[in-house]
């Protein structure tokens, strides 16, 4: 099957981005909305099931092992062959048959049955991580990718502690706290969500950026980096070890969140829990919102090494602090960790061009993280407690924290240090066209030099001429 045609992010016209970025944007609610409720599903399944933590991070190996380390990389090779638009049809299909088949789990009372389905949910949600992740960093100037995708899951955070909220309500009170009752018709809501998104998707007319036509915007400039093949992608291959890292930690932090509340010794019950954790991830929205300002003029990979860094520093005392303490530092972590996983996407996909959909695959395959992390700290909170258990997560904050270092210091020998953010691309466009040197060009324009007259030249600063103007009307919405 032939890719099929398309056009560069920043060719659409206003009218179509606005579609395309809220259509697309409307896809990070839904599995925000389904990632929230895992978690909450975790210590509800204890009770029901009579399991213990250990049995119940089952749902995350299937979430994130099944859903996300197996089958993200194949949702890239399926996106690079059929598109974008019929690679979120895919993934909300699955989405939806997953989370209708929790009807049968839940009368039946089979954990396995929940399980099976946990695992065509999370299939169905990084089908629509690789296709809605890349669509939006690739959707404009290159300049505000980090801060785009940032604002999209920002959506993302804001279902995340929809889901705790509505847990709380349904899971934990009354005859519903030993029951599954509530579970299956909260799953067959999702099950409509994602029926109703698909029509939606269906009727609209999303443009098709294609792998040729970013690869042909580098070329144009002299960046040729994809022309190496895709393990050579040092950015993206170590992108992936950093994502991995990065989920895995922050869905172990998650996932026993509310069992750390009720075992500070504050008497704090697993619904007054429930609702602190959504406080936990209404700060983490928050944080992601915030972002999207500090990303429009600092350097992504100078302020996620930052942010990285307090990750550490607040999950450690997490895991040493007593009481409150602990609490307050839970909520640090959850506020430091926003940034991460776009920022990482972002540094990890940049200037792949003819890679861009693989690499997006691979990159959301680093989410499978989050199957193995979880375990491994509720083995550690079986023996010695959930409070000490958060040493196991403050070790994937450490990987990530090297890749942003890493990121930073490259910049700084290519480019020298960088504190704003830049766009590559229309830099190099501007130098070319101007026949200087690669080095930073003044904004004030009785500083700028005329270009010499040359017929590649001149050819080339037309282009630039265009590419500036469509640069600063994209800037007007992005």
């Amino acid at each position: 099957m032939v890719a099929p045609k398309g056009v560069r992010g920043s060719e659409l016209t206003r009218s179509q981005w606005i579609l395309s970025f809220g259509l697309v944007t409307s896809l990070f609610f839904t599995w925000g909305f389904a990632y929230g409720l895992l978690d909450v599903l975790n210590k509800h399944f204890q009770v029901v099931f009579g399991i213990d933590r250990t049995q119940s991070t089952l749902l995350q190996f299937a979430y994130f092992g099944v859903g996300y380390f197996f089958w993200a990389p194949i949702a890239g090779i399926i996106m690079r062959r059929v598109g974008y638009k019929k690679g979120i049809h895919l993934g909300l299909t699955l989405y939806s048959l997953g989370a209708v088949f929790f009807w049968p789990s839940a009368v039946f009372k089979k954990y396995g049955g929940f399980v099976g389905c946990t695992c065509v949910i999370g299939a169905g949600l990084s089908t629509l991580e690789v296709a809605a992740n890349s669509y939006i960093s690739v959707l404009g100037t290159p300049k505000y990718a980090a801060a785009r995708l940032n604002f999209a899951q920002g959506f993302q955070g804001v279902a995340s502690f929809t889901g705790p909220l509505i847990a709380s309500r349904f899971f934990f009170t009354g005859k519903n706290a030993t029951t599954l009752d509530t579970v299956q018709w909260v799953y067959l809501a999702v099950a409509g969500l994602g029926l109703v998104l698909n029509i939606m998707f269906a009727f609209a007319p999303l443009p098709e950026i294609t792998e040729a036509a970013l690869a042909s915007e580098m070329h144009e400039v002299g960046i040729e980096t994809d022309r190496e093949p895709l393990w050579k992608q040092y950015r993206c291959v170590f992108g992936f070890i950093a994502q991995f890292s990065y989920v895995g930690a922050q869905v172990a932090v998650a996932s026993l969140a509310i069992n750390y509340m009720t075992e500070q010794g504050l008497d704090i019950s697993s619904a007054s829990a429930s609702n602190l954790f959504s406080a936990c991830q209404a700060v983490f929205t928050f944080g992601r919102f915030a972002g999207v300002v500090l990303l429009r003029y600092i350097d992504p990979a100078l302020l996620f090494s930052i942010y990285a860094f307090m990750c550490i520093a607040f999950c450690t005392a997490t895991a040493l602090a007593p009481g409150w303490a602990g609490i307050v530092c839970l909520f640090l972590v959850f506020h430091f960790e926003s940034i991460c996983y776009p920022v990482i996407f972002t540094l990890g996909t940049k200037n792949l061009g003819r890679h861009t959909k693989r690499g997006s695959g691979l990159i959301v395959m680093g989410v499978g993280g989050g199957a193995w992390y979880p375990s491994a700290q509720a083995a550690l909170a079986d023996r010695h407690g959930s409070r000490i258990s958060y040493l196991v997560p403050m070790t994937g904050y450490v990987v990530m924290f090297i890749y942003a270092v890493g990121i930073v210091i490259s910049q700084a020998r290519q480019d020298g240090f960088r504190f704003r953010t830049v766009d590559e691309i229309e830099r190099k466009r501007v130098t070319i066209a101007s026949g200087m040197p690669n080095v930073m060009m003044p904004t004030d324009e009785s500083q700028k030099l005329e270009a010499p007259s040359h017929p590649a030249l001149d050819r080339l600063s037309d282009d630039s001429e265009k590419a500036e103007t469509s640069l600063v009307e994209t800037e007007k919405y992005v």
